[in-house]
């Protein structure tokens, strides 16, 4: 070798060298890389859904002198929205504004009890409209509305309390008789104004202001109707109405309940009575729930349990107790819930105060408040605050941070007992118009519907791709595998948002009309093909041998067509002949079987057909590179070529198709556009092929554009999210360990 070829060589050499280190490099690089990429993308999940489980927290602010206390004893404290300004109403009839931050005095109202007339009762209406009225010794009552008019002068903000007569400023005589009213429950509507009230002689008044609009006249009239419950009220102790003016009830001191259906407030029904407490507990406290669809009643035990009205088995309305809080050692002295959340604050005997979430069963915090002994309890209306008054005239003001309280393990996992519901259940439902919804975060139906639609997918996907890819890959003429795996192959472009298109808008409709020929073909078609292969063996030698070696799958494709077409033209006779010509309505009234048109066979379909491309590819290649000296071994030892192929290949090439196997069932829980678009995204749980489920990867893509940042929603779908990432992640490290083990295993042949 010359001089300059060894110079050449020894440069090449050099190259290839750095090139190879350039390439190890950059092969491990980019493998870190992934690594670093997937655990930054599990932490930042962490980082959003963490906040979710973090308990609640609570510090002290202020502590004063209750504000004008010559102005009498407060029956009633609450405060605005930004917790700036607070007010108290009184004994002697006075509306107290003060400053939460100091308790300085703003303004000191009179609310315009008649002279000569005592205070006898009060009540409070819907926390966050401010109704409060007044209950007269004369029968009689005032009702007013605290409201608060916000002002910027010099960019400052100025908040302006004020009073406001709904139904005027004349206090109105509900008992004609002229008895005290000890006991009353109002609520204000758009349209109709309800009181409820027990007089000194135990007589229970039902008084309802219906609005009459006028074309002409300037000022609504009211229709008033006037009703006596017919129940005995010696005993009661409290009296509630609910918001929507339908329910009144009545706890009496031996602890018995009694609910009243006023719908038609001209006769008004009882509807039911129940002891609440065991027999020598005493109810302590008595409140609605936010959206008022549930009773907290605590007791002199430390327990608070919430009753709602549900439906039972015969369709009648009845109270059911959903949970009970252990609260304290102590009897509860108060309980205060939250205006626009299902979460409640109590205080206890000792001043120990707790906050609570009634669907999360959760107990967000304790703290002690006050060593004196409570008596008035308020949490603002963001619940970013509250307000203790106890008997030594000191009001203690408190911050909380409360940001999540909706999620627990239970409430996503578990069975919860929703207000209105006749039993626990598993249910997504994150949004409403109203505040007073009950959000239900369980992700258990999404998980539930992931896993369906993934089975249905691969049900139909894994039989089609594995047996296309060992015929392809062991049967199949090169000069037709160098064409039909490519066109499979080239399948996996197209996108998945044309493929939910098209069933969403083609086959799930084309499935409903001719369901009976989709399941006529799934037994003709297999049956067809046996009975050709069957025959085929009978045909005359020269026949068999005129068709070239791998190319006999030519001769399925007119009996697959032939077959098809006689499935779908029998269909009719035959779903007259056993289903009364409709098959769909034999599964409803013969099985109780529904049916929807978007349903888990649309999705079975048409997710398995975008996953076939992956398992066939993957599988078709492990098939494929399969040593030739073992499978011409095989052969040479007497072997026929479906032995070799079962016994042999198939082995050998187990790692690769249950690779390709796994990684197609990652693409099926993780797809979003056929499940959304195919699927009546509805979260039940429900094994039929014939519903429809929602998954994590769809309920994302729906909910997340419109949830707020931040929110408990957000952060919620974050934890889908998470879900999803760790499913996969499992899922895929347990592959890979089989994988492993199918390699050692059969590496030997």
């Amino acid at each position: 070798m010359t001089a300059s070829r060894l110079q050449v060589s020894e440069t090449y050499q050099k190259w290839r060298k750095i090139k190879d280190q350039l390439a190890r490099y950059g092969v491990v690089a980019g493998g870190l890389g992934v690594i670093v990429a997937i655990v930054l993308i599990f932490f930042y999940l962490l980082y959003v859904v963490y906040p979710l489980f973090i308990a609640a927290e609570s510090h002290a602010l202020q502590r004063y002198a209750v504000p004008e206390q010559q102005a009498g004893n407060s029956l009633y404290l609450t405060a605005e929205e930004q917790n700036e300004v607070a007010v108290r109403f009184t004994d002697q009839g006075q509306a107290v504004f003060f400053k939460v931050a100091n308790g300085e005095v703003i303004n000191n109202t009179p609310v315009g009890v008649p002279k000569g007339v005592a205070i006898s009762s009060f009540a409070i209406g819907v926390a966050a409209q401010g109704h409060v009225a007044y209950g007269l010794s004369d029968g009689s009552i005032i009702l007013l509305r605290h409201k608060y008019r916000i002002s910027y002068p010099d960019d400052k903000r100025l908040i302006t309390p004020q009073l406001e007569f709904p139904l005027g400023e004349q206090a109105i005589q509900l008992d004609p008789q002229g008895q005290a009213i000890t006991h009353l429950a109002i609520r204000v509507g758009e349209s109709e104004t309800t009181l409820v009230a027990r007089t000194a002689d135990n007589r229970i008044l039902l008084t309802n202001f219906a609005k009459e609009e006028s074309l002409f006249a300037d000022d609504d009239s009211y229709e008033k109707t006037d009703v006596v419950l017919d129940v005995d009220a010696q005993q009661l102790q409290y009296l509630l109405l609910d918001k929507e003016q339908r329910n009144v009830y009545l706890a009496t001191s031996d602890v018995r309940l009694i609910m009243f259906d006023i719908s038609d407030k001209q006769s008004p029904r009882l509807i039911q009575h129940l002891d609440i407490l065991n027999v020598g507990e005493k109810l302590t406290s008595l409140v609605f729930l936010t959206g008022e669809l549930s009773l907290l009643a605590g007791d002199s035990t430390g327990l608070v349990s919430q009753w709602s009205v549900v439906r039972n088995e015969s369709n009648h309305l009845s109270l059911q107790k959903l949970r009970v809080f252990k609260v304290s050692q102590y009897p509860v002295v108060a309980i205060d819930a939250e205006q626009r959340r299902k979460g409640f604050i109590t205080i206890d005997a000792q001043g120990d105060m707790g906050i609570y979430h009634s669907t999360a069963e959760r107990e967000l915090l304790t703290a002690k408040m006050t060593t004196a002994q409570p008596e008035l309890l308020t949490i603002t209306p963001r619940a970013t605050a509250l307000l203790l008054e106890d008997n030594q005239q000191q009001i203690h003001v408190w911050g909380i941070d409360n940001e999540h309280p909706e999620v627990s393990l239970k409430s996503i996992w578990q069975e919860v007992w929703y207000e209105s519901y006749p039993q626990p259940d598993y249910i997504w439902q994150s949004s409403s118009s109203s505040n007073d919804f009950e959000p239900k975060y369980s992700l258990t139906p999404l998980v539930f519907g992931t896993l369906k639609a993934a089975f249905y997918a691969m049900m139909v996907a894994v039989p089609l791709a594995i047996m296309g890819a060992i015929y392809t890959a062991y049967f199949m003429a090169p000069a037709m595998r160098k064409v039909v795996k490519p066109s499979i192959e080239i399948m996996e472009a197209l996108p998945t948002v044309i493929l939910g298109f098209l069933a969403g808008l083609w086959l799930a409709p084309f499935v409903e009309e001719h369901l009976m020929a989709v399941f006529s073909i799934l037994i003709i078609l297999p049956v067809a093909v046996l009975l050709f292969a069957f025959a085929w063996q009978f045909l005359a030698e020269k026949i068999r041998l005129g068709v070239p070696e791998g190319f006999e799958i030519i001769l399925l494709i007119p009996v697959i067509i032939l077959a098809t077409w006689f499935a779908y033209a029998l269909t009719p006779a035959l779903e007259m002949l056993l289903f009364n010509g409709n098959l769909i309505a034999w599964f409803n009234t013969e099985l109780g079987i529904g049916y929807d048109q978007r349903n888990s066979l649309v999705v079975g379909i048409a997710m398995g057909f975008a996953v076939i491309p992956t398992i066939f590819s993957i599988t078709e290649d492990a098939i494929f590179s399969v040593p030739k000296h073992l499978t011409v071994g095989s052969l040479a030892l007497g072997a026929t070529p479906w032995q070799t192929m079962t016994k042999v290949v198939l082995l050998t090439a187990s790692p690769g198709i249950f690779s390709a196997v796994m990684i197609g069932l990652g693409r099926a829980v993780g797809e979003t556009m056929i499940v959304l678009m195919a699927t009546g995204n509805t979260p039940v749980m429900d094994l039929s092929v014939f519903q429809g489920m929602r998954t994590l990867s769809a309920n994302i893509a729906v909910e997340m554009p419109e949830s707020e940042v931040d929110s408990t929603h957000y952060r919620v779908l974050f934890l889908a999210a998470l879900v999803l990432f760790s499913f996969t992640f499992v899922f895929n490290t347990f592959a890979e360990l089989i994988r492993q083990r199918l390699r050692e295993k059969y590496s030997s042949l």
